[in-house]
C-alpha cells in the first residue's frame, strides 16, 4: 500500500508556521507533492528541506516569492526530473517528477487565469504544450499518479456555485473540456472521483478567502491525483482533510494498493 498526499501551501514558511509539517509527521505518506512554494532554496532551513524526516525535491522559479513545486519522501527516488520541457513554465517552477520502483509520482502546479487576461491566456498556453506530455507520460510504460493544483474544476459536481461561475477563470467550457479530454481520450483517472463518484461538498479543496466562503464551505475541487489506469485501479480510499487550515487549500490523500518498490 501506498499513500500519497498533495497540497497547495500557498507559501511553504506560511503554511509551516500554520502546523503544515507537524501534522504531515503523523500522516504515514509514501509522496508528499506540493505546490506554491513561493520561496527559493536559500528562503529553507533544514527542517523545510527535510520535513518529517521526508527528503524534499525541487522545482524553483527563477522570480523570487513566486510558484515553485516541491516532493517529498522517505524514500530515495530513482530518478528525479524537474521541469517538462517548455520554456515559459520551466522557468516559473511549475513541474517535478521522482521514479519509484514501477510507478512515477508527479507534483505539478497548473498557473491562475483568475488575475488577468494575460495570466488567462498563459494558462490556455499551459494547457496545450502540457495536454502532449501527459501523454507521452500516459505512453511511457510506467505507471503515474500526478498530482497537483489544475486551477480547474471539472464538472457542475466540483464547486459549490457553478451557475456563476461558468464564465470565471477555473470553470470555463475550454478548461473543463481540455480535462474531459486527459480522463476520455488520453485515459486518465481522476482517482477521488473514481472512488467518490457523486456530488458531495467534501469535494472541495480550494476556498476564497472573500466573503466567508471557508466558513460557508463555498468551495472548489481544484486539487487532483490523476492516475495511469493501473494505479488508478488500485486507489482505495480518499480523503480531504479539513480539521486545520493550512493554507487556502486542503490536502488531498488517497491510498493505493500498489507496492512501494
Amino acid at each position: 500500500m501506498i499513500r500519497v498526499l498533495t497540497l497547495n501551501l500557498n507559501g511553504i514558511r506560511s503554511a509551516t508556521r500554520k502546523g503544515w509539517v507537524e501534522w504531515l509527521a503523523a500522516q504515514q505518506a509514501d509522496v508528499v507533492c506540493v505546490q506554491e512554494l513561493k520561496a527559493q532554496r536559500d528562503d529553507l532551513d533544514a527542517d523545510l528541506i527535510a520535513p518529517a524526516g521526508l527528503t524534499g525535491h525541487f522545482h524553483f522559479a527563477q522570480k523570487k516569492g513566486y510558484s515553485g513545486v516541491g516532493l517529498f519522501s522517505p524514500h530515495i527516488p530513482l530518478a528525479v526530473r524537474t521541469g517538462f520541457g517548455d520554456p515559459e513554465f520551466d522557468a516559473e517552477g511549475r513541474y517535478i517528477e521522482a521514479d519509484f520502483g514501477t510507478w512515477t509520482a508527479v507534483s505539478v502546479y497548473l498557473p491562475s487565469g483568475s488575475s488577468s487576461d494575460e495570466r488567462q491566456q498563459a494558462k490556455f498556453r499551459f494547457l496545450e504544450v502540457f495536454k502532449p506530455h501527459l501523454a507521452t507520460l500516459r505512453a511511457s510504460g510506467r505507471e503515474v499518479i500526478v498530482c497537483g493544483d489544475l486551477n480547474i474544476a471539472h464538472r457542475e459536481i466540483d464547486l459549490r456555485n457553478w451557475r456563476s461561475n461558468q464564465k470565471n477563470s477555473g470553470f470555463l467550457p475550454e478548461e473543463r473540456q481540455w480535462m474531459s479530454a486527459v480522463l476520455d481520450e488520453l485515459d486518465w483517472v481522476d482517482a477521488y472521483r473514481r472512488l467518490h463518484p457523486e456530488a458531495s461538498d467534501d469535494c472541495y479543496t480550494w476556498w476564497s478567502n472573500r466573503g466567508q466562503a471557508w466558513a460557508k464551505n463555498v468551495g472548489w475541487r481544484l486539487d487532483y491525483q490523476l492516475c495511469t489506469p493501473g494505479i488508478g485501479a488500485s486507489a482505495r480510499a480518499a480523503a480531504v482533510y479539513k480539521a486545520q487550515r493550512f493554507s487556502d487549500h486542503a490536502p488531498l490523500t488517497i491510498d493505493y494498493d500498489w507496492p512501494r518498490r
